[in-house]
């Protein structure tokens, strides 16, 4: 990998890649994305198509599987993928655990806390539903769940947060983008506060993880499953523990994984492994694993930070687009500091929105029809940085036909 973020891929001949090359190439970026030669794939914010390097991996993968699932130097293979996981996030390999999907890692959270009666959990329930249930489950425990109410869909700020905190605030739970208005969390001032207060935070990073950098110093807990921004396969991704924190979250699911179990045999006492391994019970997802390793290479070597910053350049055109074509954007006045790769329309007419929905998808373009508690209608574009502006246009002037 090359300092300004390209980086050489043996299936390109050993060339420099950037976003630039994929963009001005419309070969290599249909070589590089199958998706692109069909469709016009703009919802990334839901379950993005596979990268052909991550299919080759799969194909791979599954190939070596047919000799032997777990060959002889898999568990060397799997630390190398949590080493490149754990590169994500600016953590230590030894506090990555290889779970997937971000559900998964939230209830590890929820239910391994030693909760005390009349400890609060604070969480935005209008945030996607994975990021909900897990801690309002809490209340049948004794715990008290206080709900933030933003002003706006999704705009959490850290003085929202902030008011919400009492001297019984065990746990703060977030999101780190919408899901519908792409509104994107300040994790690292919220987090700042919260960790000088003594106070637990989990980031749901779903939404954010291969779109924007996350550095999780602040941060005690994260999940993520790697088939959205990251553009890996379902069912493969990311749970992180902050090393401090593996007292304070007792693991539990348990198994010959997790459990120190000398030749398989179990033992009186239960011990668990000395890393994030003790959060993960049993066999692996390996194959998955290998492709999201695979995804997680591409987004990397391309670079983080030149990801985000096409992201936000698109949101701007996207957004600007559709504001002149008439219809209403969610966050259009916010900052940029503030905005996502998610661009959302909200409509009050419902009829009007399935009618667009299926315009747009007759038409090969892919977006995402979701609903807001109050009953509006948005329709979600969330392209990566492989989509061009000519797609957005193309998208735009089907809505408008």
């Amino acid at each position: 990998m090359s300092e300004n973020g390209a980086v050489s891929l043996k299936h390109e001949s050993q060339i420099d890649l950037s976003i630039d090359h994929i963009l001005a190439d419309e070969s290599l970026r249909h070589r590089l994305f199958p998706v692109a030669k069909k469709r016009i794939f703009l919802a990334h914010a839901g379950v993005a198509p596979l990268p052909s390097l991550t299919i080759d991996a799969l194909k791979h993968e599954a190939d070596r599987a047919g000799v032997a699932q777990e060959g002889t130097d898999f568990m060397a293979e799997v630390e190398d993928i949590r080493r490149i996981s754990a590169r994500l996030i600016n953590a230590t390999s030894e506090e990555v655990a290889l779970l997937g999907p971000t559900s998964l890692g939230l209830n590890l959270v929820a239910n391994g806390i030693d909760w005390q009666r009349d400890d609060e959990v604070v969480f935005y329930p209008d945030d996607y539903p994975a990021n909900v249930y897990p801690w309002q489950s809490l209340a049948v425990r004794g715990v008290r769940v206080i709900p933030l109410q933003p002003e706006h869909l999704g705009e959490i700020t850290p003085e929202l947060v902030l008011k919400a905190l009492t001297p019984r605030t065990r746990l703060v739970a977030l999101a780190s983008c919408h899901f519908l208005s792409g509104f994107r969390l300040d994790y690292e001032g919220i987090a700042e506060e919260l960790n000088r207060r003594g106070i637990l935070f989990c980031l749901d990073a779903i939404q954010s993880l291969g779109a924007t950098t996350v550095d999780v110093r602040h941060i005690d807990f994260l999940a993520a499953d790697s088939h959205k921004w990251m553009l890996g396969p379902l069912g493969a991704g990311i749970f992180y523990v902050k090393r401090k924190n593996f007292e304070t979250l007792r693991p539990s699911l348990l198994g010959s994984w997790n459990v120190l179990s000398p030749g398989y045999v179990a033992q009186p006492d239960i011990i668990f492994e000395n890393t994030a391994r003790r959060y993960e019970p049993g066999s692996l997802n390996l194959l998955a694993l290998h492709g999201m390793k695979a995804s997680l290479e591409l987004i990397l070597g391309l670079g983080v930070k030149q990801i985000e910053a096409r992201l936000l350049d698109l949101r701007t055109f996207t957004e600007e687009k559709l504001v002149a074509a008439g219809f209403r954007v969610a966050g259009f006045t916010n900052r940029r500091s503030q905005k996502s790769g998610i661009t959302t329309i909200v409509l009050d007419d419902h009829p009007k929105a399935v009618e667009l929905a299926r315009k747009l998808r007759d038409g090969r373009v892919d977006i995402s029809l979701r609903q807001t508690r109050a009953g509006r209608s948005c329709l979600r574009f969330s392209p990566h940085f492989y989509n061009t502006e000519a797609e957005i246009e193309e998208a735009v002037k089907i809505l408008l036909s």
